[in-house]
């Protein structure tokens, strides 16, 4: 057992074992970061469709477009192409 404890003490003191080790940590890092991001933008775009959404049936409504933009946020060009 004790040979197997300092064979990985070897190992792992190696430089090439610790720049493999910060590889493995800054690419978990970079794949967690984009997860986050394309969730972000996941629900960036859910907000996005919900807003014209609801532009639609206020315009089918026959609101006028400054209240819409107002409730919905999107601008009255955005809204004008729905």
């Amino acid at each position: 057992m004790n040979e197997t404890i300092e064979a990985y003490r070897q190992v792992t003191a190696t430089d090439k074992f610790r720049e493999i080790e910060r590889q493995r940590s800054r690419a978990r890092h970079n794949e967690a970061s984009a997860f986050g991001h394309a969730r972000r933008e996941g629900i960036r775009e859910g907000e996005q469709k919900q807003s014209q959404e609801i532009a639609k049936r206020a315009l089918k409504e026959g609101m006028p477009i400054e209240v819409i933009s107002k409730i919905t946020g999107l601008t009255a060009s955005e809204i004008q192409k729905l």
